[in-house]
């Protein structure tokens, strides 16, 4: 997560966290991690049996979560009039790993507080996008570890709902290395990735063009 967006087939300027950003549609394809595929698809199977805004959060299953659960990190989406604030659900270690924030209590967080006021100016959006579309959000970034590795960070959201607003959103946190190692211990030190894809995912839609995203 950080400042300076830089997606290549959206141009956008940088805007409060409260506003929705521009961001280009994909298919489920689009998403590199096999598991995080495996989180989408169970979401468009149980949107596709919903008969309210989104699937419930106590519906979403997928076999072995327990094995992901360094990589995931809950939210609970608090809302105050017409505007939501993300509250942290859960400890989320590789998350806290990349901010330096090892030992610290994390859940129980807003998600603005614990990023801090700049990082959050830019980063929010993003959730409050899957919000606001009510769809699945998948972003690729690119920073560079202490040690001088390129490191993607891959994040899928998934909205979940109580049948009238977004109650709930799943965030699993992927961060792969093509040196095959890296350092995640302070890897948002800068905060300040580059970020290559920022998409909302749907079923049915074109998906990126060869040149856009890695």
């Amino acid at each position: 997560d950080g400042v300076g967006f830089s997606c290549p087939t959206v141009e956008h300027q940088c805007v409060d966290r409260i506003e929705p950003m521009d961001f280009v549609s994909a298919e489920p394809s689009i998403v590199r991690s096999i598991k995080q595929l495996d989180f989408l698809k169970i979401w468009f199977r149980l949107n596709a049996k919903k008969t309210s805004l989104a699937p419930s959060l106590v519906n979403f299953e997928p076999d072995r979560v327990e094995d992901e659960k360094p990589d995931l990190v809950y939210y609970r989406i608090e809302w105050s009039g017409a505007q939501p604030r993300i509250r942290i659900n859960s400890q989320g270690s590789r998350l806290a790993q990349a901010y330096g924030k090892v030992g610290q209590a994390n859940r129980g967080l807003y998600l603005d507080d614990y990023l801090g006021p700049d990082v959050a100016r830019e980063v929010l959006p993003i959730y409050n996008e899957c919000i606001r579309r009510v769809r699945p959000i998948y972003t690729v970034s690119s920073i560079d570890d202490v040690q001088g590795h390129r490191v993607m960070y891959e994040r899928l959201l998934l909205p979940f709902s109580d049948g009238t607003v977004v109650t709930d959103i799943v965030g699993s946190l992927k961060t792969i290395s093509e040196d095959g190692r890296f350092v995640i211990q302070d890897l948002f030190r800068d905060g300040a990735p580059t970020f290559l894809i920022c998409a909302v995912i749907e079923r049915d839609s074109k998906p990126l063009s060869p040149t856009a995203g890695l």
